[in-house]
């Protein structure tokens, strides 16, 4: 299996040059004009990025997220649970990263194989960077009204969450 994932990509380089040739297609031309409009993507969505690392780096950093959830303490406790899992399922429709690092920092505290570790993990597998995606791919290119996108999206994150929580405790009770 090692040699094969060390020479597949040459393979597919490969291949590509020889259909390009066989098609008289120039085949650095095609290339050069592809990078170019890549770095050309790469720089309108750059700007949305940065908005939305910043904002959140702004709203983790504020704890302000900790000071709300730290309220619902006693029922998690009832549960097994932490307040890092209600943090991770809000910032998971945000942040990619900053769900890793809370689901990183529940793996370090609890152990994956734990209660909590499991529905940090399915949460993190049945869900998804609602904001991220929206901001990154309606922001690169430029559609301002996302009609229903948002609410779709943020439902689908809250039903793989409420999911996540149900399979878990069918699976591996508590």
């Amino acid at each position: 299996m090692e040699t094969f994932s060390i020479i597949i990509l040459p393979i597919i380089v490969l291949s590509i040059i020889l259909y390009g040739f066989s098609k008289k297609i120039d085949i650095y031309s095609s290339f050069i004009k592809g990078v170019s409009e890549g770095l050309k993507i790469c720089l309108e969505i750059f700007p949305c990025m940065i908005a939305m690392i910043f904002a959140v780096n702004i709203l983790s950093s504020s704890g302000l997220i900790e000071f709300i959830f730290s309220f619902t303490k006693p029922i998690l406790n009832k549960f097994s649970l932490s307040t890092d899992i209600l943090s991770m399922a809000f910032f998971r429709p945000i942040s990619g990263n900053a769900s890793l690092a809370i689901l990183n920092n529940i793996f370090a505290n609890f152990g994956p194989d734990s209660f909590i570790g499991r529905i940090a993990s399915t949460i993190q597998g049945s869900t998804d960077t609602t904001f991220y995606v929206l901001t990154l791919y309606f922001g690169s290119v430029g559609i301002k009204k996302s009609r229903y996108a948002l609410k779709v999206g943020l439902f689908a994150d809250l039903v793989g969450i409420i999911a996540s929580f149900i399979i878990v405790y069918l699976f591996f009770g508590n």
